[in-house]
């Protein structure tokens, strides 16, 4: 037996005989004193947990994207039962390329097609609307007085008559723009959706929903005919759709990193191993969510492989240290419990700082992205005992090839072989001698300069980084994208767009078109009118100054309110049933949007907002708000209060990980301040390419400062350990880069280059997330090997070198303390 201080001073021991198994920590010896019996129980949880997996449901929920507990939306929840389906609804609309829809073959296809999209499940049946259904009503001024039916009456034959008379009651319906095209080549089935299946109790399927859409989308597609669909549920049945697109991205990043892995290690079991102990990992993350009621959403259904390329990153640091001591040939036992040892602690730190990253997240008020954060969390802690303990044990038993354990000494020896005397000398020389300039002085200052100007740069970029979204249509899907040209095609043909913002107004009970109220209403709307992007309103006061013209034999000129109560409050029968509820205490004034981006949101909201408080009612309530505009407005407001609030979160759980560990405010500083330089790029990068803050985007900046920090603690645990033996900085950064630099640089291009794949996805948002992880791995992983040993050079001092201790007393019964 011999002591080879190259590394840690632990002893090379050979034979297992000779290794004392009551050495290590409890865990240690309860891990691996009983190995059998730990590869026993993982292998009945993997099978179980598999089994559990199969079940776990993949489905969106509309509520869930909505902030409960904001003002807006507890207001939008208390009258839900007076807004006549203005929450979740979709828009099928059919149009024509020849001639108009006053056809008969137009109107019967319409009409097949309202009444099988009558019977879907989830159908707010009584709120539906088309040209066929009876709360399509028209109004006219006649001979006689007001007059008024349903546009499709019961005469209607197919006749020419028939038609000029649909043509005249659409033409007074006041539906052109909204339900009818003002072209007339195209009309709207108006379908409001329950968030549960009435028939079943459960969630609405919303990927079973979509596919019966395309259903009748196939079906009545025909000839001249196009169908174009919109709504939330569309987006999230072709999001689910692309979950497959989504696992073919995941498999392809599995073997991007396995290949490279293998690339690195030359040595197919420990490869496996390790993929196979990250791919273990999210079986029981997704048995485990099944076992607790949980599910994946398209928001979250990305989440398991960033719990796989965690588990690689953490694997392949494990896999390392082992190969190099058994390159030195220690017994591969022996060998997985001192690497065990040494990075036990950093690696529980990590994937503690991982796992704060995800659980922050459930600050922000808004359950889809709460679920999120318990998803995620729940894969990081399964990856402690996987990846962490699991991996080592099996390494213990399989080992690794000889031929990839003495390249891995080969390598190690053209590095560290006689350190003291030949840093100096070779510090030019290679990559890892580049690196340890960065340990000197005039190197270490102009990293931290360039850090510096990156770091100013990025930040006044950073300050015009907006909140919500900046496309039209829907952001989680290209541009191009089928939902997006169906949006399009809505947005050029109807003047009342989908993007509808709801204001509502509560009164004393049977008091809502009393004249102050409906001129106040009507007030409201004349200034909303003047903002850039709003392009129209719909209210009771409007429709109170068009029966004045009709009570008036048609003249214009009495289109106004007037204070006759009696003639205000006759209105209430003829109004369609989405502007009032039955009671009459109830008012809703529509605003229709050109777009849901943040700026068209805020200027509406904040005049709403002041005109509430510059004309107030004692007896009247003016609120917000309601309809997909109004919701896409209550999650900017959370978003952008919970993103700085997150991020302090995150950091300062971050910081008191890594002072928990290092047992040092320098050491915590080196490790921080290379996650806020990529932080504030990375909010410059977003602005650079477009991209809001929302629902989407917002868990990528936690995930980056709660992942990134993995490589500095690695780095720094060596490095810590090296310094408190006496080792000069340059020396311990070297060892460092050779023990842990070298899996550092591994995972973090190969991790960038996985994630990278799937800028080329069609759904946008897995899109943008892969750009912004993959710019998060790479500059997470160059602040580590880069800004780390510069901050070092100022803050860090070695200790003094201790007096050699002979060979004999060097003995395995302690661990390596980092901290």
């Amino acid at each position: 037996m011999h002591a080879d201080t190259s590394l840690d001073h632990q002893p090379v021991i050979p034979r297992l005989e000779d290794f004392d198994p009551r050495s290590g920590s409890l865990l240690e010896r309860a891990v691996f004193n009983h190995r059998p019996w730990v590869i026993a129980l993982s292998l009945l949880a993997t099978l179980l947990l598999g089994w559990q997996a199969l079940r776990l449901p993949l489905n969106a929920s509309f509520d869930k994207t909505l902030p409960g507990r904001h003002p807006y939306i507890t207001n939008y929840q208390a009258h839900r039962a007076d807004l006549a389906g203005q929450g979740n609804a979709l828009r099928i609309v059919l149009a024509t390329a020849e001639g108009d829809i006053f056809s008969p073959r137009y109107l019967d296809t319409l009409r097949q097609l309202s009444d099988e999209v009558f019977l879907l499940p989830g159908v707010d049946r009584p709120f539906m609307k088309s040209l066929w259904t009876a709360n399509t009503r028209w109004v006219a001024v006649t001979e006689e007085g007001l007059d008024g039916d349903t546009v499709m009456g019961d005469g209607y034959d197919g006749s020419a008559a028939a038609l000029a008379q649909v043509r005249l009651n659409v033409e007074r319906s006041g539906e052109i723009g909204q339900l009818v095209a003002a072209d007339f080549q195209s009309s709207i089935v108006y379908v409001p959706l329950l968030d549960k299946d009435p028939r079943t109790g459960q969630a609405l399927d919303y990927g079973a929903l979509s596919r019966q859409v395309e259903a009748l989308r196939a079906k009545y597609q025909q000839g001249p005919l196009q169908v174009h669909v919109t709504g939330f549920a569309k987006v999230a049945g072709d999001l689910i759709e692309g979950v497959q697109q989504v696992m073919l991205f995941f498999g392809v990043a599995l073997l991007i990193c396995a290949g490279v892995l293998y690339g690195y290690t030359r040595c197919a079991r420990s490869t496996v191993l390790v993929v196979a102990c990250s791919v273990v990992a999210v079986v029981w993350q997704a048995g485990l969510l099944a076992l607790l009621g949980y599910g994946l959403d398209p928001y979250s259904v990305l989440v398991p492989f960033l719990v796989f390329a965690i588990g690689m990153s953490h694997g392949a640091q494990k896999m390392n240290g082992i190969m190099q001591d058994i390159g030195r040939g220690t017994h591969r036992v022996v060998a997985a419990r001192y690497t065990f040892r040494r990075l036990i602690v950093a690696g529980v730190t990590a994937l503690l700082c991982d796992a704060v990253g995800f659980a922050v997240l459930a600050i922000i008020p808004i359950p889809v992205i709460q679920d999120l954060a318990v998803v995620a969390s729940l894969g990081v802690a399964v990856l402690i005992f996987t990846n962490l303990v699991l991996l080592p044990i099996l390494l213990s038993h399989l080992g690794v090839s000889p031929a990839a354990a003495r390249r891995s000494l080969q390598q190690e020896a053209r590095d560290l072989a006689q350190p003291e005397a030949t840093f100096t000398a070779r510090r030019g020389q290679g990559l890892w001698g580049g690196l340890s300039r960065f340990t000197q002085t005039r190197p270490a200052a102009w990293a931290l300069v360039v850090s510096a100007l990156l770091a100013a740069g990025g930040y006044a970029a950073s300050l015009k980084l907006q909140i919500g979204d900046l496309d039209p249509g829907a952001p989680e899907l290209r541009p191009d994208s089928r939902y997006n040209r169906d949006n399009a095609y809505l947005a050029r043909h109807y003047a009342a767009s989908s993007d509808i913002l709801v204001v509502m107004i509560t009164t004393p009970e049977d008091q809502c078109t009393r004249y102050d109220t409906l001129a106040r209403l009507d007030r409201l709307s004349a200034a909303l009118v003047q903002l850039p992007g709003v392009e129209s309103t719909q209210s009771m006061a409007q429709l109170s100054k068009q029966a004045m013209v009709g009570y008036n034999e048609g003249q214009l000129k009495w289109g106004d309110l007037f204070p006759n109560a009696a003639a205000l409050g006759g209105v209430q029968s003829r109004a369609p049933r989405e502007l009032f509820n039955q009671g009459c205490s109830f008012l809703s004034l529509y605003v229709y949007l050109q777009d849901h981006k943040a700026a068209t949101l805020s200027r509406v909201v904040e005049a709403v907002e002041a005109f509430a408080a510059a004309h107030p009612v004692a007896d009247e309530r003016l609120l917000l708000a309601a309809g997909s505009a109004g919701f896409d407005a209550a999650t900017n407001i959370v978003v952008k209060q919970a993103m700085r609030e997150m991020l302090w979160w995150v950091y300062g759980a971050v910081v008191l990980l890594c002072f928990a560990t290092f047992r040092s405010w320098r050491a915590v500083v080196c490790a921080v301040l290379p996650l806020v330089l990529t932080s504030v790029l990375c909010e410059a990068l977003m602005v650079g390419l477009g991209m809001g803050v929302k629902v989407a985007t917002l868990p990528v900046i936690a995930l980056g400062v709660g992942i990134g920090v993995d490589y500095a603690l690695y780095v720094l645990s060596v490095m810590l350990a090296r310094l408190r033996l006496g080792d000069s900085l340059q020396s311990a950064y070297l060892h460092a880069l050779q023990f842990t630099g070298r899996v550092v640089l591994l995972t973090g291009l190969t991790l960038a280059l996985a994630v990278g794949t799937w800028a080329f996805s069609p759904i946008k948002f897995q899109a943008d997330m892969g750009i912004l992880l993959a710019f998060m791995f790479v500059w997470n992983m160059v602040g580590a090997l880069v800004l780390l040993p510069a901050l070092a050079r100022w803050l860090l001092q070695p200790a003094a070198r201790p007096a050699p201790t002979p060979p004999a007393a060097h003995v395995a019964t302690r661990p390596m303390e980092l901290a």
